[in-house]
């Protein structure tokens, strides 16, 4: 089967031998994987990987996608490996010296030939400027962007030909998948982006005194490579450190656990990979590294979380509906009473246990899961929420197991209310909604008397939808279907009897012969309704 699929791909003219060779090893490493028999989650994982480190990438796009991917599938490709073989040094070298149009010695004093970290779009290095600073270089590989795009294009085509995840109700459009990683890709590899990512993150928390990330160098920075502050720190989940600086972790993890919730009540713009690597400590305060990847949620996206967890809270089944559906927007009908019922499944998970306890990951993950299962569309800022609530809390469990995250979010959201309630304000949304409640009633009888005049007049038109239990409707077709067969049974008998008091030939046995049919016709109908009450008793 691949090999006629590779076949159709050679035959394509446009292709060139570059990307006939790379289909080659794709379609052998699917071989290999025997992908024709279906694709388990360990099975995609181990594919990505042989695919190389541009498919490693995606792979990590996609765990962060429960939405768009069933929860083992996100859980097994949050096992990608990040660090890949690093380019040569002299390569490096080669990319510094052609983005500044110079030698490299004279912006750079030194740049350290050992490589602090190696990912699939570009690689970090140590450095330091002739001015004397110590910064470090974000330097991305040579030729990523057009590899990459070329791959995007072989993929879509073998999606289409392949259909690598099956048509199950728990798989999406695998070309929308595409389509979002290659956006995400393409932001990682405009370095000018990530330094505005920075930026930002800088001016929502330029006043906490615990908080901080590296200064970017603006006027070294390009598409290609990211200048940077060295930060002489390390990682929080190093023990060894942390006690050598005689560090309170629990102290420190509550504020790791409030800047978290900031970032995500207050600013809307969140880390999106917040594992330990890239959340160090430097002098005690809390510096976030790799801002390549960041979130957004809207006002509207924050109002339906905080309704979903004082919903919870309350345990309150119809509002957590509600919640849910404004996280996100339906593709088609929505069968509410089905919904109702997963939601309140959901919930009574959730009774006896202590909310201090609750894990806002698996039950944000949970409550993407349900949208999936509902084709209810949620933007990409709430998906990444689930991937950022859960590293984040696994990173706060693992260092300071005696901080609850869920205890400071649910704290914050208290905070956030009493923050933006303003008596004033409420009083005269009072009023507001008071004035336009008088009007609608000083309206209501003229509408009345309206729906009366049509009603009398035979223009009154109800629209009904019904929804809910399938079984029930499916009863009412049955009793309709067969109350339209009795009545063609008893026209048949009408109609043959009439045709019988007749002289109308052709005859059988002194009987017309379509009366006979009639009657016959009307007694193979009778047998039928006959049948079918006696099947369904």
């Amino acid at each position: 089967m691949l090999d006629k699929i590779f076949h159709r791909f050679e035959k394509s003219p446009t292709e060139d031998v570059g990307s006939a060779n790379r289909l080659k090893e794709m379609v052998a490493v699917l071989r290999k994987h025997d992908i024709v028999r279906g694709v388990t989650p360990k099975k995609l994982r181990l594919i990505l990987e042989d695919l190389g480190p541009l498919f490693v990438k995606w792979g990590q796009v996609m765990s962060m996608r429960p939405d768009f991917l069933p929860s083992e599938y996100c859980e097994e490709l949050m096992k990608l490996q990040t660090e890949v073989k690093p380019i040569p040094f002299e390569t490096v070298i080669e990319v510094i010296e052609k983005e500044y149009n110079c030698r490299v010695g004279k912006i750079f004093a030194e740049v350290d030939e050992d490589v602090l970290g190696s990912a699939s779009i570009a690689q970090v290095h140590k450095a330091r400027l002739v001015e004397g600073d110590r910064v470090v270089l974000k330097v991305q590989r040579p030729g990523i962007y057009e590899v990459m795009s070329k791959d995007i294009v072989l993929l879509k085509r073998a999606a289409r030909l392949l259909k690598v995840i099956s048509r199950s109700q728990d798989v999406v459009d695998f070309n929308l998948v595409l389509d979002e990683m290659w956006t995400i890709a393409k932001q990682e590899m405009d370095f000018l982006v990530e330094a505005d990512h920075i930026e930002e993150f800088r001016h929502f928390n330029h006043d906490m005194d615990s908080v901080s990330c590296p200064l970017v160098y603006r006027q070294l920075t390009t598409p290609h490579i990211l200048v940077m502050e060295y930060i002489d720190g390390f990682p929080i989940d190093n023990e060894e450190k942390i006690r050598e600086n005689h560090i309170d972790m629990n102290a420190l993890g509550r504020k790791l656990g409030e800047n978290y919730v900031k970032q995500i009540i207050e600013d809307g713009y969140f880390h999106a990979d917040p594992h330990p690597g890239n959340i160090w400590v430097k002098n005690g305060r809390i510096v976030w590294l790799d801002l390549g990847m960041m979130g957004r949620l809207s006002n509207r996206d924050r109002a339906a979380i905080r309704k979903a967890i004082f919903a919870l809270a309350n345990r309150d089944t119809f509002e957590m509906k509600n919640a849910v559906l404004a996280l996100g927007q339906a593709k088609g009908k929505v069968n509410h009473t089905a919904l109702y019922q997963d939601i309140e499944s959901l919930m009574e998970q959730y009774d006896n246990m202590d909310f201090s306890s609750l894990k806002m990951g698996v039950l944000t993950h949970q409550i993407l899961n349900l949208l999936r299962v509902h084709r209810i569309a949620c933007p990409q800022g709430l998906s990444m929420f689930a991937r950022g609530i859960m590293t984040i809390e696994g990173v706060m469990r693992m260092c300071c197991p005696k901080v609850s995250f869920v205890e400071i979010f649910v704290k914050s959201m208290s905070l956030d209310f009493k923050r933006n309630f303003k008596w004033r304000d409420e009083i005269n949304k009072a009023k507001r909604e008071g004035y336009l409640l008088l009007r609608k009633s000083v309206q209501l009888p003229e509408q009345i008397s309206n729906i009366l005049k049509m009603t009398m007049s035979g223009q009154t038109k109800m629209n009904l939808d019904v929804t809910g239990n399938e079984d029930t409707l499916r009863q009412i077709d049955m009793m309709i279907n067969r109350l339209i067969l009795a009545v063609m049974c008893a026209a048949l008998l009408l109609g043959s009897s009439t045709i019988c008091t007749t002289n109308m030939t052709p005859k059988i046995m002194e009987i017309p012969f379509l009366g006979a049919a009639g009657y016959l016709l009307a007694f193979i109908l009778s047998l039928r309704i006959i049948w079918d009450i006696y099947m369904k008793k």
